[in-house]
């Protein structure tokens, strides 16, 4: 169990990419940066502290059959803890994680819904399985049950044409979109390959998952619209592996899948040049594990991000987007330490010396 004090953290505090402090303190769990009067109990923390990390595609309460009970659930959010992401959008998930709000042990997660996909062109046990005419209405209810955000399936596998190919028409994406903005909510779509981008842009979409198909030509348009994308490089990585095992039937998709594979990385880069923002995010809960920030940040500045941009896009740049606090005063506090900079090299991420979750040491 953790342990609640009083907390004087000391050494470099990155506040922000261009604010650092020398110390900060907690008090009941929230931040302070001016020393409590008569403070007593107090444990001190030493070392490179970053807001909490934060996962911006994760899918905590599934797996890759579908919805799982509460205790692996309970696991999932566990471990993402012990990396150090202490804030969660979670990208889609059949199972009901409210009950998370309720633990004080495990990372905030902001709610997508449940995927909303067009009928047989997903992963089965995921998503409500639709046609176009039922997209407004069921993007509408999950803008209701969701925290602000709702999750389409953009593009999948058409088993006539063997390949890739956008899910819905124009019309049903822009009245979906208009519903869930209606309500408040902004919506984001997987989406691996090209064809399906223009219509979600024309559309309105807010943000793009994975997009290995992001092309030149819409480029200057994200980045107008601040269309973010999260390029999930580490599930990107598993294309060639999915490309090998549906070679045989479906010969053009594996080979599609192999492109959008080999260019993942001069996609991102030309995606942040042209000022496309750009978020971490694992996809963990389907196919691959939990805790992998440290390593989709990796990916990030292998890709060609700066070291400071690929670090904003797991800590203050994600909490900006996501419409949640840093290192602020009277913020909750949720933050992360580390025995050396991660500005000198992010593989620092990978070993976290303590994290902090709501003021409690874990």
């Amino acid at each position: 169990m953790g342990e609640r004090a009083v907390l004087h953290i000391k050494g470099r505090i990155l506040v922000g990419p261009e604010d650092v402090r020398d110390q900060i303190w907690v008090v009941d769990g929230r931040v302070t940066f001016d020393r409590p009067a008569l403070a007593r109990d107090v444990r001190t923390l030493t070392g490179w502290v970053l807001p909490g990390l934060v996962d911006a595609h994760c899918h905590v309460g599934l797996d890759a059959h579908g919805a799982v009970d509460d205790a692996t659930s309970e696991k999932q959010a566990l471990t993402d803890r012990e990396a150090g992401t202490l804030l969660i959008r979670d990208a889609g998930s059949p199972a009901d994680t409210r009950w998370i709000d309720d633990r004080e042990d495990l990372p905030r997660i902001i709610r997508g819904g449940r995927h909303i996909a067009r009928t047989r062109r997903y992963i089965r046990n995921y998503a409500h399985e639709i046609e176009p005419e039922q997209l407004a209405e069921h993007t509408a209810r999950e803008a209701r049950r969701g925290d602000g955000w709702v999750k389409l399936v953009g593009d999948w596998i058409d088993r006539e044409r063997g390949d890739l190919a956008p899910c819905w028409p124009r019309e049903a994406l822009t009245a979906a979109i208009a519903a869930a903005h209606a309500q408040g909510a902004r919506v984001t779509a997987h989406c691996f390959a090209e064809d399906a981008l223009p219509d979600l842009v024309a559309a309105g979409i807010d943000c793009i998952e994975h997009a290995t198909g992001l092309t030149e030509d819409l480029l200057p348009l994200f980045a107008e619209r601040g269309i973010a994308i999260v390029p999930t490089l580490v599930n990107i990585a598993t294309f060639p592996g999915l490309a090998d095992g549906g070679e045989q039937r479906f010969p053009a998709w594996a080979a599609h899948m192999r492109r959008l594979h080999e260019r993942r990385y001069e996609t991102v880069a030309a995606a942040y040049e042209a000022g496309v923002p750009v978020y971490v995010g694992t996809d963990a809960g389907g196919s691959l594990p939990h805790g992998l920030v440290a390593q989709e940040v990796a990916e990030l500045a292998k890709a060609g991000l700066p070291v400071a941009a690929a670090l904003s896009a797991a800590c203050w740049g994600a909490r900006a987007w996501l419409g949640r606090e840093g290192l602020a005063e009277g913020a909750p506090a949720d933050l992360v330490v580390y025995e050396a900079d991660p500005r000198a090299d992010v593989r620092v991420l990978a070993a976290p010396s303590a994290v902090v979750l709501r003021g409690v040491v874990w």
